[in-house]
């Protein structure tokens, strides 16, 4: 932000917060009560402030990507645990990988058997981000979290036809850095797992779910519970491997028990392939 952009003629924050570090050294000015309140880690991070840190989440990326022009995402998701196959990733050395007992470089390569998923999303992704360069980067940007496995390969597609993409990555216990195909300054880092969560839906055009684990069927459910319940439009749902998503849930057990409708079972569709999803997606089908 530039002065010629305010309305007001006061001082701008920064400029006080400059003054501020040139202050003389007195016993006064050492002490936390002196700091600029929005300058305070101390105080940012106490438990009355938990209102503003959510505020500011939500406002942060949200306000970058309003600058980037950014109008609508497509959210690849999936687990962490699916390796490339062809172990030719920038940083392809071994990724902790949180677990219940902890961090675990083992379990990054835990779901081998279908490193065929990571060359998908990675093709799905250039197909996108082609549609996307059509738009100057506006429309059909790729987000993920912005780890390892299908996230990076959702990521590395975008990168490999020369576009951007977003990573909205999460703190964790054993967290490493973000994958090394998110354009830098649209990788962005959550304390609040909620936030997170709407920013990922906020400019959704199609929700592309890989097979994954406990955060991916997190995201999974709360999507589909939105759009059910009416507090999210329809968009195109798409479950990428019905083989496997068939074998993880009855999703017909729900309906035949009567927990969920059977119209509900329209809520999603199953998908194999990068490009049958593009041409939903891209297509206008929906």
């Amino acid at each position: 932000m530039n002065d010629d952009s305010r309305s007001h003629p006061f001082r701008h924050s920064q400029q006080d917060a400059e003054a501020a570090d040139r202050i003389p050294d007195t016993p006064q000015t050492r002490a936390p009560a002196y700091r600029l309140a929005f300058m305070d880690p101390e105080f940012m991070c106490r438990e009355e402030l938990r209102p503003v840190r959510l505020q500011l989440e939500l406002l942060k990326p949200q306000m970058i990507m309003d600058e980037r022009g950014i109008q609508s995402t497509v959210v690849i998701m999936g687990s962490a645990r699916i390796p490339d196959p062809t172990g030719t990733a920038a940083g392809a050395e071994a990724t902790v990988i949180e677990t219940g007992k902890g961090g675990s470089k083992g379990a990054a390569k835990g779901a081998a058997a279908m490193a065929h998923w990571y060359d998908e999303a990675r093709k799905l992704a250039r197909l996108i981000t082609t549609r996307s360069l059509e738009t100057y980067g506006r429309d059909f940007v790729v987000v993920t979290g912005g780890g390892p496995g299908i996230m990076e390969a959702g990521n590395r597609g975008a990168d490999d036809v020369g576009g951007q993409s977003i990573g909205l990555n999460i703190v964790l216990p054993h967290e490493q850095a973000p994958n090394a195909y998110v354009t830098p300054d649209l990788c962005f880092n959550f304390h609040y797992f909620a936030v997170r969560k709407m920013h990922f839906l906020m400019r959704a055009r199609a929700i592309c779910i890989f097979p994954g684990g406990f955060g991916t069927l997190d995201e999974m459910f709360e999507t589909l519970t939105l759009i059910q319940t009416g507090r999210m439009k329809p968009v195109p749902f798409l479950l990428f491997g019905r083989e496997f998503w068939e074998s993880v849930i009855n999703w017909q057990a729900l309906a035949d028990a009567g927990t969920i409708s059977a119209d509900d079972l329209g809520l999603f569709r199953y998908v194999e392939t990068a490009e049958e999803a593009a041409e939903i997606i891209c297509g206008g089908e929906g």
